[in-house]
């Protein structure tokens, strides 16, 4: 995500920093509030402090990368752990009917997750301003299911390092983040992006950077099994904003940045292959005249 914007800003198409409204969900709230710190992209890219936190912090994360990435939902779901990890968010991202209570049943069955996002907190608090009206971050509130978007008008009161980790705690891996006595995890248990909770206005536009719409099926990668469910979520949400007037443009990674980041998001190790296939795939969105508001 973060390579795309610069790419796209590289390319003379916009600087990211100066968008209207942000709104991030797991990884995409990190960007996010980076943006509204005021780092630029490219500032990211070439910082340590872009990189996942090192450390104690995140020992099981080379565990992670080594496990199978393969077997049903429905086990995936019963292991937790770090087998889990990688798919969990996806994997609760439906959007049947049932809403909250789905999510509530379905966050029952895995384990809860010990893994620290302190380091994380710690950089954000550094990086990121207050909510100041143009950052939302989504998360899921663990024992009801229900989505919360931190930022809002109508959210519990948090601190934006408190909300970035609570987007981020992967259920099954991270612990979650406890705010006002609630607890909370990943808001991709909700939906891979979340669009839908912008307030939009007639005329505005939206650019939304999903990064596992590209995931594919394949007999030894069941992960990519969540790509069509982020694609469909995704078209979904945008559609909802489109009805309330926006134009909405969806950047999935592309066929060269899919096949840098495979299909284990939690890998590290093509880090800088990522990057540069993000960033080419950022210069041709921004030939191309790809703007935000």
């Amino acid at each position: 995500m973060t390579a795309v914007l610069a790419g796209i800003a590289e390319a003379g198409g916009f600087d990211a920093r100066e968008a209207g409204r942000f709104l991030g969900t797991s990884a995409g709230s990190i960007v996010a509030a980076s943006l509204v710190g005021g780092i630029a992209p490219g500032d990211r890219l070439e910082d340590e402090g872009g990189r996942p936190p090192a450390g104690d912090e995140w020992p099981a994360l080379e565990e992670a990368e080594r496990m199978p990435m393969s077997g049903p939902l429905a086990a995936v779901l019963e292991l937790g752990g770090s087998a889990a990890a990688p798919l969990a968010s996806l994997a609760l991202s439906t959007t049947a009917g049932g809403g909250a209570l789905v999510r509530r049943a379905m966050l029952r069955r895995v384990p809860e997750g010990t893994r620290s996002l302190a380091a994380l907190g710690q950089i954000i608090a550094v990086a990121a301003p207050g909510f100041e009206g143009r950052l939302l971050v989504a998360a899921v509130e663990l024992d009801s299911g229900r989505r919360v978007i931190f930022g809002a008008p109508d959210a519990p009161s948090a601190s934006v390092s408190q909300a970035v980790m609570a987007s981020c705690a992967i259920p099954g891996f991270f612990a979650p983040i406890e705010i006002g006595g609630k607890r909370y995890v990943d808001g991709g248990a909700w939906s891979p992006t979340n669009m839908d909770a912008l307030p939009v206005e007639d005329g505005e536009r939206v650019l939304c950077l999903n990064p596992t719409g590209s995931l594919r099926p394949t007999a030894r990668a069941l992960a990519g099994a969540f790509g069509p469910v982020s694609r469909t979520v995704g078209a979904s949400e945008a559609l909802a904003l489109r009805h309330r007037g926006a134009t909405v443009q969806t950047v999935n990674p592309d066929e060269a940045s899919a096949a840098a980041m495979g299909t284990n998001l939690m890998s590290r190790r093509r880090r800088p292959e990522v990057i540069d296939a993000g960033r080419a795939q950022g210069v041709r969105l921004g030939l191309s005249g790809a703007r935000a508001a």
